[in-house]
């Protein structure tokens, strides 16, 4: 069992959380945000799409339910460090420790949740100086897919639909949904060319971390690859097919993080409760492709370009965690590309 220690969290305006060091030892520092989800604990410290990040859970204890390896969204976590109000469970904070994410506990979430909510997610270190947050990176410019991508392609499942996934940080149960649908999904590393994807039935765009701007190679492979394959984007998948449609992307105050949020389905007039994680975002505009709406802010949370054979969703479908309301969204393109495929 790990012991707890006394330690802080401090953010880049000088603003300190004190708590109780209860994971790896050692300073960690990232962009601290928070999530709202109620569950879904080890999903979301090992999702890639949290790379670079110091997380906040709003949940008021974490860890009740001890671990599993099974949950795990990819092969090791990515969060930069977890705070808490209350860790429950040596199980879990004995995870934390042996996969050196330094974690906070006996912290004032509320209070932290609350700042970041007024001043915007921000850099933050665990028991490091204030010198050391203000100069590490910021996640404003930078470009983090490389970083948590496959290095080698791979194949899962069985099947004669073959897909192609490109790996920005992609979500094992993204994966596993797809293999459920009967599809063979061969993953890329994201700076797979245009002419390998084009070879197969359908390409999914994954979730990943960092702000999509700087991907301008990805984002001219993509904007290549428009009418020649069935193509569906999630996440920061979403945000790149809309830069290769000449929309803009932006960086959110705070971000969208739980498995709470509101989204209304323009074609349907149906409100979905889903899954989300991401800090920037597809900007309003005029787009008639714009299939999605956040009823937060009103930014887009889903394009549709038929004529080009491409949607996206900014939402997660594959709700690993979170609700199912969205599910229904990667059966029906799966159904899609098997149709123009026969």
């Amino acid at each position: 069992m790990t012991q707890a220690t006394s330690s802080y969290l401090l953010l880049e305006d000088g603003e300190a959380f004190a708590g109780e060091s209860v994971g790896a030892a050692g300073v960690a520092f990232g962009e601290a945000v928070f999530t709202t989800a109620m569950t879904g604990y080890q999903e979301i410290v090992t999702d890639p799409s949290y790379s670079g990040q110091i997380v906040c859970f709003t949940a008021p204890m974490v860890g009740n339910y001890g671990v599993r390896d099974t949950r795990d969204e990819s092969m090791r976590p990515h969060a930069a460090g977890v705070v808490m109000r209350e860790a429950r469970g040596p199980e879990w904070t004995d995870w934390l420790a042996e996969h050196d994410i330094a974690a906070l506990t006996g912290v004032d979430t509320r209070s932290l949740v609350l700042h970041l909510r007024d001043r915007g997610a921000m850099r933050a270190g665990i028991a490091a100086p204030l010198a050391d947050v203000v100069a590490s990176p910021s996640m404003s410019g930078a470009a983090l897919a490389g970083r948590v991508s496959t290095v080698d392609p791979y194949e899962v499942g069985e099947g004669p639909l073959r897909v192609a996934v490109v790996d920005y940080g992609v979500k094992r149960s993204i994966v596993h949904r797809l293999t459920q649908a009967g599809v063979r999904a061969t993953v890329f590393p994201h700076d797979v060319d245009a002419g390998t994807l084009a070879a197969f039935d359908g390409v999914l765009l994954s979730n990943g971390p960092g702000d999509p701007e700087p991907l301008v190679d990805e984002v001219s492979t993509i904007r290549e690859l428009l009418g020649r394959v069935p193509i569906l984007g999630i996440c920061l998948g979403h945000q790149l097919l809309a830069l290769a449609n000449g929309l803009a992307t932006f960086k959110l105050p705070f971000g969208h993080r739980g498995g709470n949020h509101p989204v209304l389905s323009r074609e349907t007039g149906r409100v979905l409760v889903t899954s989300q994680n991401h800090g920037f975002a597809v900007a309003p505009s005029d787009d008639r492709g714009a299939t999605h709406e956040s009823l937060y802010d009103g930014t887009v949370e889903g394009l549709a370009y038929p004529e080009l054979r491409a949607r996206s969703v900014q939402f997660h479908p594959e709700a690993g965690p979170g609700p199912h309301d969205a599910w229904p969204i990667l059966g029906r393109w799966v159904e899609e590309v098997r149709l123009a495929a026969a």
